[in-house]
């Protein structure tokens, strides 16, 4: 039976896991390996990991904390941060990584992605794309962590990154962003029906109804989550788990 994807999206900083709201308010989470490590048990689908500071500090995530994932994870895993070079995204794959994750970077020189796909399949090459609402309503796409607008059309990028080669895209809604109340569903489905590639939406993810609603009702292929996957109960214990495979298959309806 198909099932879409899930897929816990972990923040870093410096050595440590974070949770966020609304791209602020970083909590400090636990150690990222002892997370994978009951990931591994709870048989993950992949994993996703984003340096939210390599950008602003014009460096590349850590190789060493890729290799650990890589020696410690049974599933795949996906990795982003501070990515610019062809050298980058090799090293990354070599230790361990199955994708890489290009946020600002895709913004700033669009034809790297295209670069990338080239070299490495467009399988491998995922865009993040971190939206927020300006004023007067007016959507737009946001790099370095959520500080900086760009004035780019959401559905515009989205499109431009497809046609340059990218083989996956991460929708993430800042405004929704921790917030665990559901997932942006008009920007999902705006976006996932201008392309063709697969779209995971990110953003707002408090529950499996929320997942089960943002698959139903757009054309999502698989969903991610933060809050949902380290926090239990509601006062927000620190507790990483994931749903069964019973539950999982219950999402589509």
């Amino acid at each position: 039976m198909y099932r879409p994807r899930v897929i816990p999206i972990l923040l870093l900083k410096g050595q440590g896991l974070v949770k966020s709201v609304k791209f602020k308010d970083y909590r400090y989470i636990g150690d990222p390996i002892n997370a994978v490590k009951i990931f591994n048990d709870l048989k993950v689908d992949e994993l996703v990991f984003l340096d939210i500071l390599a950008s602003k500090e014009k460096r590349t995530v850590s190789l060493d904390f890729v290799r650990n994932v890589g020696e410690e994870a049974n599933m795949p895993f996906a990795v982003g941060g501070g990515i610019k070079t062809i050298q980058d995204i090799k090293e990354i794959i070599n230790a361990g990584a199955e994708k890489v994750i290009i946020n600002s970077y895709s913004v700033e020189n669009p034809d790297f992605i295209r670069q990338a796909s080239d070299v490495f399949g467009s399988s491998t090459i995922v865009v993040s794309i971190d939206v927020k609402k300006k004023f007067l309503g007016k959507e737009q796409v946001y790099i370095l962590g959520g500080l900086k607008s760009t004035g780019l059309d959401p559905v515009a990028f989205a499109r431009l990154m497809e046609e340059k080669g990218a083989g996956e895209l991460i929708i993430n809604s800042i405004e929704q962003d921790g917030m665990m109340v559901g997932y942006d569903i008009d920007l999902v489905e705006k976006i996932a029906k201008a392309i063709h590639i697969p779209v995971v939406a990110v953003g707002g993810a408090g529950n499996l109804e929320h997942m089960s609603e943002v698959l139903n009702k757009t054309y999502a292929s698989a969903v991610g989550a933060g809050s949902m996957f380290v926090y239990h109960g509601p006062r927000r214990a620190v507790l990483v788990n994931y749903p069964s495979q019973q539950q999982l298959l219950s999402l589509i309806k």
